[in-house]
Formats: structure tokens, C-alpha cells, sequence
């Protein structure tokens, strides 16, 4: 789709299209780095939302150490677009994958560089690595063992399996120790506060535990690192994380908002929006051109921003099937209708750009285009 000029209107922003609200974003970014530095606690936010360099970049200037990503395909691309302190918090253990890490490691182009294992296989494989990219530089790579904090995903037991793990790291000379990956995914999306605030106990009790074995061991354990958008407000009161990995709070998208908030939390607005607009018109409905190709649906389909009591129905691939929530009218053809994405993530891996408005939705005007640098990065 052609692209608008920036400083032309929102109306020049053709459709489907993701929207980023300015000004609503920026209240969050600053939001969330004052509650990080009020509380003490280091800020390193998930880019893997955004996949966008130039987000990334703007939220170390306001205060964050770095980002965390999940794919080696989005470090490299982040580093490229001038990321210099990028943690991978998950677990690689392809070959080629590592060394493609490794390659970018041992180009030190001023990047400072983290990932996180849960084996002995995924420790030996990335020393493998590095050895195979000619890194000999002592603590080259920032390493994390992540410990099972609850959902049952990733993670070594707590206790003395990370005894076992952070061993083995601190045997090879290249890799440095960094600490405890301990990121419970399951709690964000507990509506009740007090749903969460009990996941968030129960991955304290890991923590505790292994920081204990740890110490048994005579190993210290640098920083704990985790939370995410929707929990990030009780491990920073803790006093056991160190650092928190809020991402979504940057846009905000429907799931999110469905949580019931934690008291003291910082309130964030929707930032991040699709523009449509009405092709079609029936009696009882009005049908736009943004369906799943335009916004993912796993946590639910979009909310309708604007107009208001509008409901959105799945219309499939291309169309969206919009409804009157009571008694009012329906959009006409043409008329521009703005949702908020269940999901932001894997809605802006559908993008290749994001237009990021000043001034509002309504009224205001292109002031830039962002690139999505790490869209399509899944490996």
C-alpha cells in the first residue's frame, strides 16, 4: 500500500494499516521508566512486541538498560538497526543458530549480549559455538539459567539443578554468569489480582530456593530477571528481581486491558490501533477490511475503539463484521473505524511499518513511519 508523507492527516494513512498513538505511548514509556526507577529496579523491556529498532532505541533513552527478545533472528536484527545491549531470554540450542550468535559476538561492534539456557546440552552448545567463531574474550556473553518460576514451559527445577547449570557456565571462561532467568508467562494473563499476586508467591518460592542452593554452593547470583506487563509490579516490590521485562505496556492491546489491575500499578493507555474502514453494508451490519491477515485473534478478537458500541465478529482472512452492541447506528461506507488488537505481539508481525500519529486518531498527523526490523524473525 503506498505509504503517506510524514506531516500529511490520518486520513492519508490507507487501510488496513497499524497505528501507533504518539502521545498515548510516550505517557506509557514514561510511566513504566519512572516506576523502574522509583522502585529501584533495572527496566529492560520485551521488543519482541515491537520488533522495531527505533522503539527499542527510544526506550533505553528513557531510562531502560536494554531489551529482551526470543529469536536470535530478532537480535540480529535489532543489533543492526544500532541495539547495543540485547538479551535473548530463551533457549537456543541449534548449532547454526548459535553460531550465528557466536559470528555476531565475535564482531563486537559494541553490542553487549545475554541469553538464557536450561540444559547442559544448551551451555555446551553455545561454548561450542563461540569456539567456532574464534571468541576467546573472557566473559564474551552474558548467560542466564532459567529456573521453572510456574508455568511449566521452560526451566530447570529450582534449587540445585541451577547449582548444576551456573557450574558449568562459570567453567568456561567466555561465558559470563549473570544470574537467574525466573519469568512466570502464565500469570500475565490471570484476571483477578489476586489470581496473579499468588503465581507471582509461588515463582518467589523458586527464586528463593535456588538463590539458597546457590549460596550453599558458594555462588553468588548477580541479578534475577523476569516479569512481564501484567505481573511486573509485584516481583519489582519483592525485593528479589533485580530487573523486570514488561513489554506490552508500551501499546497496550485488549487482553491486557481485560486484567483486573494490581493496586499502585501505573495506568497505561491503547496505543497501538488497525485502521480500517467500512466495503461493505448490510441491515444489520457493516463490514471493514481488516480481518486476520490484519490483526491476530489468539487472545480474542479486536475491540472497536471507535465509533463507540460497535462489536467486532469474525469475518475471516480480509473482513471484519462489525455489529450495533445495542439500539445506535452503523458506520457507513467508507467511514473509518479503528480497533485495538486482542494480541499486540503477533499483530505487528503482520506488519512491515507502523505509522506513528501525533495529536490523536481523529485530528492528528503522520509524524513518522517505523519499520518492523524483526518481522518474519522466528528462528
Amino acid at each position: 500500500m503506498p505509504e503517506p508523507a510524514v506531516g500529511q492527516g490520518v486520513a492519508a494513512i490507507d487501510t488496513p494499516a497499524l497505528v501507533i498513538d504518539l502521545d498515548a505511548m510516550e505517557r506509557n514509556l514514561r510511566r513504566m521508566a519512572d516506576f523502574a526507577a522509583a522502585r529501584g529496579v533495572r527496566l529492560r523491556p520485551h521488543a519482541k512486541m515491537h520488533k522495531c529498532a527505533e522503539l527499542a532505541r527510544l526506550q533505553m533513552a528513557h531510562g531502560a538498560v536494554g531489551v529482551c527478545v526470543q529469536k536470535i533472528g530478532e537480535a540480529l536484527a535489532l543489533a543492526r538497526g544500532g541495539v547495543t545491549d540485547i538479551y535473548i531470554s530463551n533457549q537456543v540450542v541449534d548449532p547454526g543458530k548459535l553460531l550465528r550468535l557466536a559470528d555476531a559476538v565475535a564482531q563486537q561492534r559494541g553490542v553487549r549480549w545475554a541469553i538464557a539456557v536450561d540444559s547442559a546440552d544448551g551451555v555446551a552448545r553455545l561454548a561450542s559455538a563461540m569456539a567456532k567463531a574464534g571468541v576467546q574474550t573472557t566473559g564474551a556473553i552474558d548467560v542466564f539459567v532459567e529456573i521453572d518460576a510456574g508455568q511449566n514451559r521452560c526451566g530447570v527445577v529450582p534449587g540445585d539443578a541451577a547449582v548444576t547449570l551456573a557450574r558449568q557456565v562459570l567453567a568456561c571462561p567466555v561465558l559470563r554468569w549473570a544470574g537467574l532467568q525466573a519469568y512466570h508467562g502464565r500469570a500475565q494473563h490471570l484476571r483477578s489480582a489476586e489470581e496473579r499476586t499468588a503465581a507471582i508467591d509461588h515463582a518467589a518460592e523458586a527464586v528463593r530456593a535456588s538463590c539458597a542452593a546457590l549460596a550453599k554452593a558458594g555462588i553468588g547470583v548477580p541479578l534475577v530477571t523476569g516479569a512481564g506487563s501484567g505481573s511486573f509490579l509485584l516481583e519489582a516490590g519483592s525485593g528479589l528481581w533485580g530487573e523486570i521485562q514488561p513489554g506490552s505496556y508500551l501499546f497496550m492491546d485488549a487482553d491486557y486491558a481485560a486484567n483486573q489491575p494490581l493496586p499502585g500499578a501505573p495506568v497505561f493507555e491503547h496505543a497501538l490501533f488497525v485502521k480500517s474502514q467500512v466495503m461493505s453494508r448490510g441491515a444489520d451490519r457493516a463490514v471493514v477490511d481488516a480481518g486476520h491477515k490484519s490483526h491476530a485473534i489468539d487472545s480474542g478478537l479486536p475491540r472497536v475503539a471507535h465509533p463507540p458500541g460497535l462489536e467486532f465478529a469474525n469475518g475471516g482472512d480480509e473482513h471484519g463484521i462489525l455489529r450495533a452492541a445495542q439500539e445506535g447506528p452503523l458506520p457507513g461506507l467508507g467511514e473509518t473505524v479503528w480497533l485495538i488488537p486482542g494480541h499486540c505481539d503477533p499483530t505487528v508481525n503482520l506488519h512491515d511499518v507502523m505509522f506513528g500519529v501525533r495529536g490523536g486518531l481523529q485530528h492528528g498527523w503522520v509524524e513518522r513511519v517505523l519499520r518492523v526490523d524483526a518481522r518474519g524473525a522466528v528462528g
